[in-house]
């Protein structure tokens, strides 16, 4: 006699594209999920601005890189909104607004284990389910300065990245025992220790084997002021080679292809391979975004800071300034300043980049997918 086949534990992952790291890091539980569990558990990611809140709000997505691009007010509705009390008032005034989506999102998804990467979703859903309701889990996808609403006091477990993150949950109201600190999920391909030849790597990219590389990225948008940065140190007399990744920002490559540039320089737009670019490269300039950063500890990378987006990313900043992994350079001139102290001072450079990869934390993306499976039974 044939049995049918056992039922697979069903996992629903919420995350929405405003900015690039909360796919990045959902995308990356999957894929641990399918390396360590292949075929044992389904998975189901919905980015429930786009496809689930009502007009205008499902529009978040397109038009989240043009409202940090106003950074004062940005800034100003962060802090504004960020208090345990105030964040309670928010979501508690919009219910009656998203209700109706916020159930048929649940009703179309049954599952048996709720992973929210949002701050924004734990609220409503956790409401549109009710008391009969599957286990519900955060993964906190900002590193420092973490907005009051990713903790909220009715989910199972928040995972986040730092302790810095850690004791932000608990002045929130969060008990010690909900609060695990695991790190960010990063991708496993920048997360495999594979030994690399240096100069073997750079050879089969094209770039300069006998200079520095210094790697400019901005970002999967390619935002904050790349054009104006990759200029600046450009400009410089400097023994090294410039790597820039304009992401899927189309009209900035353009615009960067078209420069007669005055050292050895490569021009990339969206890619595939930043692991081995960061393996191969020598110092990072990067926007402070998350997942930017914790990709660049996992590569022992030192960093120079010379963009963030405020609020979120205020405290990436000092986090990694204060470890001694980087330095905040926001002006052309001081980024000119910190890349000729590390050119010069190589040990200076070597001192950071070895702080940078004493902060990393490779193994998150695997340690929650074994965290998720376990509560799930498998």
């Amino acid at each position: 006699m044939t049995h049918p086949p056992a039922r697979r534990p069903h996992i629903l992952l919420l995350f929405s594209d405003t900015g690039g790291g909360h796919r990045s890091a959902a995308e990356a539980i999957v894929e641990s999920l399918q390396l360590e569990y292949s075929g044992q558990i389904c998975v189901s990611m919905v980015d429930f601005f786009k496809e689930y809140a009502p007009q205008p709000l499902d529009r978040m997505p397109e038009l989240y890189p043009r409202m940090v691009r106003s950074p004062r007010v940005w800034s100003l509705g962060f802090y504004l909104s960020n208090g345990h009390r105030r964040g309670r008032l928010i979501t508690a005034t919009t219910w009656p607004y998203v209700r109706r989506r916020a159930r048929a999102l649940v009703s179309q998804h049954p599952c048996d284990l709720v992973v929210s990467l949002h701050p924004l979703a734990n609220a409503p859903i956790l409401h549109a389910f009710g008391k009969k309701r599957p286990p519900f889990i955060t993964v906190v996808t900002d590193l420092v300065t973490t907005h009051a609403l990713w903790y909220h006091h009715k989910v199972d477990l928040c995972i986040v990245p730092t302790n810095l993150a850690y004791q932000r949950a608990l002045e929130c109201g969060m008990s010690p025992e909900k609060v695990r600190v695991i790190g960010l999920p990063v991708a496993d391909r920048f997360c495999r220790s594979a030994k690399v030849n240096c100069r073997e790597l750079r050879q089969r990219l094209g770039w300069p084997v006998d200079l520095p590389g210094i790697l400019l990225v901005g970002g999967s948008e390619g935002m904050g002021p790349l054009e104006k940065t990759a200029h600046a140190v450009a400009s410089l007399d400097l023994p090294a080679a410039l790597v820039i990744v304009a992401g899927k920002n189309q009209n900035l490559k353009a615009r960067l292809d078209g420069y007669q540039w005055p050292i050895p320089t490569r021009i990339y737009g969206f890619v595939h391979e930043m692991p081995n670019f960061m393996r191969a490269a020598d110092i990072i300039i990067t926007k402070a975004g998350p997942g930017t950063i914790s990709e660049a500890f996992i590569a022992g990378l030192p960093l120079i800071l010379y963009n963030r987006v405020p609020g979120q990313e205020d405290g990436n900043v000092t986090y990694v300034t204060s470890e001694g992994a980087g330095v905040w350079a926001p002006q052309p001139d001081d980024i000119v300043s910190a890349l000729r102290n590390w050119l010069e001072n190589p040990q200076k450079r070597k001192e950071a980049a070895k702080n940078s990869q004493r902060l990393a934390r490779p193994n998150a993306a695997r340690q929650i997918a074994r965290l998720l499976a376990r509560q799930l039974g498998v």
